[in-house]
């Protein structure tokens, strides 16, 4: 590309040059030879007039007088009335015998009938046409100079933003996917320039939603799998049982179903193709159902997961993120809080509001600015369950927060149903 930008401007800028040199250079032709003749003619005339001056005071001509004044022309002057002609020595040229000199000839006629012939060598008038052309020549070069210098700057500044941008499209290509942030003083480059760091930010966006995907997924699903697992552990146990066998079967077939419900929510938001559908929940019914499932997990470590509180409330929420935020905050009080573990549930007006709190040694002071940052944790967790707990409930329109460090209590905070049993798309 810069070589073809050189030669179109070496091009253009030689057409340019000989359109307007070569005009020129006939036009300083023709000045240079109409100024000279029209001296000439001058110079005739105003020997003429002196002819006339030196005839009527002296009757005679002094030619010696007009070689002195005219030593680089040739003069022939014919008094009236008279066959002699007075001529000038001034040049060593004599136009009746010398035909292959070129001349410059002016004729004049004074006010007494003098008669002057005037020539000139053409050689000097030669010398100056050849320097005023070599001056025109010479400028002509040195436009085609700085049209050429002008040009190799112009190229690089618009080929090196071009590589600069392959260079970054590359970079894209191979998955770094950080924004480059030039701009080169070129609208056309820069507007491409802005679309690719709009790209990478895309990009990087996708990046990370598939590695909070990940991430999220493996740590939503483990808290099901966890409890499927024992309870198909308890139908191997109690194979011999079948009441027990088909109640640990409906047990294991709702884990089943949570689980459908969690990677659904998960697909969702990571593809970002649906918004949660936020509907009237009555509190109650999710939480003896969650309540249920976790209670042999407690029960097996020796801790009791009771619920407390205001019965009958209900709120405007999606029933799988509320189980999920739950079985979060549950989980969280499980793995790093001790003792018995209580959910309860107050109506505050403004809010429906969900405890969880442990009897344990409480969150540490320096992590309790930190504690819902993705990977912050207090202990050998992963540090992603609080994050993603406050993400779904803020995609619910509603918030976890951590209203006590000693003993650990965190609340969710519910939006208050308001009408009948319907269903409503979007944040609250």
């Amino acid at each position: 590309m810069r070589r073809r930008m050189l030669f179109s401007t070496l091009v253009v800028t030689i057409i340019a040059v000989m359109l307007l040199g070569l005009p020129l250079g006939a036009l300083t032709y023709q000045t240079i030879y109409d100024d000279t003749v029209n001296q000439l003619q001058r110079e005739a005339e105003v020997i003429g007039a002196e002819a006339d001056v030196q005839l009527q005071h002296s009757g005679t001509i002094n030619a010696d007088h007009f070689a002195s004044v005219y030593p680089q022309r040739h003069i022939e002057i014919k008094p009236p009335n008279s066959d002699r002609t007075v001529s000038t020595g001034g040049w060593d040229y004599n136009p009746r015998t010398d035909k292959q000199t070129p001349t410059l000839e002016a004729t004049a006629t004074s006010n007494r009938d003098v008669t002057v012939h005037v020539w000139r060598d053409t050689t000097a008038i030669r010398d100056s046409i050849v320097n005023a052309w070599l001056g025109i020549a010479s400028l002509s070069l040195l436009a085609i100079g700085v049209a050429v210098g002008l040009a190799m700057l112009q190229a690089r500044r618009l080929t090196l933003p071009l590589v600069d941008l392959a260079a970054t499209a590359e970079r894209l290509g191979s998955g770094q996917a950080t924004p480059w942030g030039h701009r080169y003083g070129i609208p056309e480059a820069d507007r491409v320039a802005e679309v690719l760091d709009r790209s990478a930010e895309r990009i990087a966006s996708l990046i990370a939603t598939e590695r909070h995907f990940a991430t999220d997924a493996s740590h939503q699903l483990r808290t099901p799998l966890t409890a499927m697992t024992m309870r198909l552990e308890e139908i191997i146990a109690e194979a011999n049982d079948p009441s027990v066998v088909r109640q640990e079967g409906e047990a294991a077939l709702a884990q089943t179903e949570r689980l459908v419900e969690i990677v659904e929510s998960l697909l969702g938001r990571a593809r970002k193709s649906q918004n949660p559908e936020v509907e009237q929940v009555a509190i109650d019914d999710v939480l003896e159902q969650f309540v249920r499932q976790w209670s042999p997990v407690f029960a097996q470590a020796g801790r009791e997961l009771r619920m407390t509180g205001t019965d009958g409330l209900t709120a405007m929420t999606v029933p799988s993120d509320l189980s999920q935020i739950m079985a979060t905050l549950v989980e969280n009080a499980y793995q790093h809080g001790a003792g018995t573990v209580t959910i309860r549930r107050l109506a505050t007006g403004q809010t429906v509001r969900i405890e969880v709190s442990d009897e344990g040694a409480g969150v540490p002071e320096e992590l309790t600015p930190r504690i819902f940052e993705r990977e912050v944790s207090g202990g050998q967790g992963t540090g992603l369950g609080l994050a993603l707990a406050r993400h779904i409930a803020e995609s619910g329109g509603a918030r976890v927060e951590l209203v006590q460090s000693h003993p650990t209590t965190f609340a969710l905070f519910l939006p208050p149903a308001t009408g009948g049993m319907e269903r409503v798309t979007g944040p609250v």
